[in-house]
């Protein structure tokens, strides 16, 4: 049976900005990325809510005061196939304090049409698009030894 371990991800929009993250460390380091982390094991009872606010105040020092929900990615890779990593996916427009630098991300401002996907995650040039477009997916990506997507889907849903 896989254990699939929850994940926030969240990307902050401000008219046609968009702040990603520069990963300095573990699991994605030398990346940008949204902002996002683990959501709390089962003992201490965390929502994926609670971890995504927790995990975007940690990161870059700001407090959402909206988000959307727009994805559920869900991801498997070859060398350590029992685990899933269910990635939460938000867009926020609204939040309070400026985005600052922490041990762990170092956020930054681009354009929308600017995005550095050469240094982010491959998959994300196959789905963020559609969510900067507003529409809301759920998505499943294998990757192989080297973090290199092997399989994809994506679909485009209304509702989470």
């Amino acid at each position: 049976m896989k254990e699939t371990k929850n994940l926030t991800l969240c990307f902050l929009i401000d008219g046609d900005n968009i702040c990603l993250a520069m990963k300095k460390r573990g699991f994605g380091a030398n990346r940008w990325n949204g902002v996002g982390g683990k959501v709390g094991d089962k003992v201490n009872g965390e929502t994926v809510e609670e971890g995504l606010l927790r995990e975007v105040k940690e990161e870059i020092g700001v407090d959402l005061k909206e988000y959307d929900k727009v994805g559920e990615i869900t991801f498997v890779f070859i060398d350590n196939p029992d685990t899933e990593l269910l990635v939460h996916t938000f867009v926020s427009h609204q939040w309070d304090g400026e985005p600052t630098e922490s041990e762990e991300m170092k956020p930054q401002w681009f354009k929308i049409d600017e995005i550095p996907y050469d240094d982010m995650w491959s998959d994300d040039r196959c789905w963020l698009p559609t969510v900067l477009e507003g529409k809301k997916i759920k998505a499943r990506f294998k990757f192989d030894e080297n973090e290199e997507p092997l399989e994809n889907e994506i679909l485009e849903i209304l509702e989470f």
